[in-house]
């Protein structure tokens, strides 16, 4: 029989629609239950392509004799963590701050005013080597609300005081050096925590597992843009973040067949990965593959950028042009009837690959790739024993390497692989595949919007379909998520819109997208859309005592503890961005308002960034810009014409310093822009050729047409 969760939209709470447990959803009817009974809630926390998540409701709640403790003695509620990321940073921050470790699936015990009393992560079915097991967890806690209640509810009421607290602290650290000094020592002090941490080997930070975690590339390629990338540092920084991007795309958290990323790597060598596949780290690590193919213009960075953006056209793009959340961890295992197992769709048996390509393709794939007869996984990094006989596809060497050993020219080999690599996803595409979580989040897609916005400048001409990919997508996201009376962004769709009003990271992930297909298309909608979006944002999020941006509106009761993002973690905290976000609306519209409260969110997180700046590179990144002198190029002329082409073109050859990119292409954009900065109203084509304004300072360099010329200015 199904619970309460079967009339939801989200593939998560969807998931858990048949279990034995009475979940009901986050909201008033949980609430009012857990008063009327006076039962504390058990909530819990996940998402549908998460794998642990997986093996707890396989293990706990598909167990009838688990769901009947858990429906007499508490009021269990789901919620799901992309629907509702405000709920899950409160009692993620308890959890973390109560154990020293986070993640998914996260449980927490509350009481019915929604303060946390107890809480952790996975628990196993059983109790094992010491460690109590979910039932004992469910007895010891329903006798303790029983007998202890107060007790109980004193240590909810303490969890929040203390968490305000801890959050309070942070934002009343003073203020210390000017800006300028405060920033540059940061900066350093964060270049040197990379360098320090850089595992010279295998890239990355660190050891296992290993994530990739993008906002740390980012600020590595703006050290190498600040800095010159000929210079000495700037050339470490851009080693640094290519070097880790070529292990990354060798090793088996590539998917070599399909294209994309799998979310982390369990070991040090990027080989053995959680097989899930996020949208956001699409979109994200596309861009460092972009800002690495223009520090060095090595090819192989373009065209992993191009895998990123065609496995996202193939499998994650709604036909109505959003794009879809992630892919799932776990599949049906094939021949297996009702089994699955974490990365089956995507591990290979060497008979599997003998069976469909040449023999001699496949002895030169096979030792290219690592293929073993008995799989190439082992014990050690298997202790699920999910992977036995298998094998991940990881490059052992260099593509020049094999094709030395095999007596193959370069080209030879390389068409062999794209070959063999293109006849194994055909057979691949038969299996069946990994649960695709086709919702469509506001935040991810102004990631996406971001990145492909990127793409189109970098690839110029042949990037004209992800410029079109990424109109679709805005378009989708201000028709189906977006209230154009009330300027409301709303958080996600599938079925339709979902109930919940956007969060701040829909807010500045979104705007930020705007900016960059402004850049890209020079379509004014998408600046005047993104300006608007600020002044929602600002309206909804500001905090006007401390600056910064709240997760969270104000008005939800439900949230007993209104955060303030300050870790750049899978995806940039919402200030980080709405800094950047700030500072390019400052220069595009000539508004010193916005440039202030830029510099107030920055301060507001000085202390987090002061003395752990590792913590927050994408809000070092807005440092820089915030410090950097204002730049800015105006192009005037027909964007379809070829030598505005020529022009714009030039922006995007290379990593420098940010400069934000205006267009007069129509009276519409004169009339508009002119009544913001009516200096701009006086800018012409110059002989009736498209025509490029540097601006710095305040003040423009002498017009030009000529594409040398202005690589000459801006270099």
């Amino acid at each position: 029989m199904a619970n309460r969760l079967s009339a939801e939209k989200s593939p998560y709470l969807l998931q858990h629609a048949e279990n034995p447990v009475q979940w009901l959803p986050w909201g008033d009817e949980a609430f009012a239950r857990a008063k009327a009974e006076q039962k504390p809630i058990f909530l819990s926390i996940g998402y549908s392509t998460c794998h642990w998540c997986h093996v707890m409701a396989h293990e706990s709640f598909e167990n009838s004799e688990t769901a009947e403790i858990l429906n007499r003695h508490f009021i269990p509620v789901k919620v799901d963590r992309e629907e509702r990321p405000d709920v899950d940073k409160v009692y993620m921050a308890y959890v973390q701050a109560m154990t020293g470790h986070g993640g998914w699936p996260l449980s927490a015990w509350l009481t019915p005013e929604l303060k946390p009393f107890y809480g952790g992560t996975y628990f196993p079915p059983e109790d094992r080597h010491g460690r109590p097991g979910f039932p004992s967890i469910l007895h010891t806690i329903a006798r303790g609300w029983s007998e202890q209640r107060e007790k109980l509810t004193a240590e909810g009421e303490r969890a929040i005081s203390a968490l305000r607290e801890h959050y309070a602290e942070k934002a009343g650290a003073p203020a210390g050096d000017d800006l300028t000094i405060a920033g540059g020592a940061a900066f350093e002090k964060c270049f040197q925590h990379f360098h320090e941490a850089f595992d010279p080997r295998e890239g990355g930070f660190g050891g296992a597992p290993k994530f990739p975690r993008a906002s740390n590339l980012d600020f590595l390629f703006r050290c190498a843009a600040i800095q010159g990338a000929a210079s000495e540092p700037g050339a470490e920084a851009v080693r640094l973040a290519t070097f880790t991007l070529q292990r990354m795309a060798a090793g088996g958290i590539h998917d070599h067949v399909g294209g994309g990323y799998h979310r982390y790597a369990v070991d040090a060598e990027w080989f053995v990965p959680h097989f899930e596949k996020m949208l956001y780290d699409q979109a994200q690590i596309a861009v460092n593959f972009l800002e690495a193919h223009q520090a060095g213009g090595d090819e192989r960075h373009a065209w992993m950028a191009r895998d990123i953006f065609d496995y996202v056209r193939r499998e994650l793009t709604a036909p109505s042009g959003g794009f879809f959340t992630a892919e799932d961890a776990d599949s049906p295992v094939p021949g297996a009837a009702h089994e699955h197992a974490e990365g089956a769709f995507y591990v290979w048996t060497k008979e599997e690959i003998e069976a469909v390509l040449p023999a001699d393709a496949a002895r030169f794939f096979c030792a290219h790739f690592g293929v073993l007869e008995n799989g190439n996984v082992g014990a050690g990094r298997d202790p699920q024993a999910e992977f036995t006989g298998k094998n991940i596809l990881a490059q052992r060497r260099s593509l020049r390497e094999s094709a030395e050993q095999s007596g193959l020219t370069l080209a030879a080999a390389n068409d062999l692989v794209v070959s063999a690599l293109g006849r194994l996803r055909e057979i691949r595409a038969r299996r069946p595949r990994p649960l695709l979580d086709d919702k469509v989040l506001a935040a991810c897609n102004g990631l996406m919007i971001s990145a492909l916005s990127r793409g189109s400048q970098v690839f110029g001409a042949a990037g004209a379909d992800y410029l079109a990919m990424a109109t679709r997508s805005a378009e989708f996201v201000q028709r189906e998520l977006h209230d154009e009376k009330s300027g409301v962004l709303y958080r996600s769709w599938r079925e339709g819109r979902g109930a919940n009003e956007g969060f701040a990271e829909d807010y500045a992930y979104v705007i930020q997208g705007l900016l960059d297909l402004y850049e890209a298309s020079f379509g004014l909608r998408w600046l005047q859309w993104a300006a608007r979006l600020q002044r929602t944002m600002d309206e909804r999020f500001w905090d006007e005592a401390g600056g910064g941006y709240f997760n969270s509106q104000e008005n939800d009761a439900s949230i007993v503890l209104r955060l303030k993002e300050d870790y750049d973690g899978a995806e940039p905290a919402p200030s980080s961005i709405a800094a950047g976000n700030l500072l390019r609306l400052a220069a595009m519209l000539q508004d010193e308002a916005l440039g202030r409260r830029a510099v107030r969110t920055i301060e507001a997180f000085r202390a987090q960034w002061s003395a752990a700046p590792h913590a927050l590179p994408a809000m070092l990144c807005a440092v820089a810009l915030a410090l950097e002198p204002s730049r800015q190029v105006v192009f005037v002329g027909d964007p379809a014409r070829e030598d505005f082409c020529a022009l714009t073109a030039v922006m995007h050859e290379r990593l420098g310093p940010r400069r934000v990119l205006v267009a007069l292409t129509n009276e519409a954009d004169r009339a508009w822009l002119g009544a913001k900065a009516p200096w701009l109203a006086e800018m012409k084509m110059t002989g009736g050729r498209a025509t490029a304004y540097v601006c710095e300072h305040f003040s423009c360099q002498a017009p030009v047409t000529d594409p040398a010329e202005l690589r000459r200015l801006i270099t």
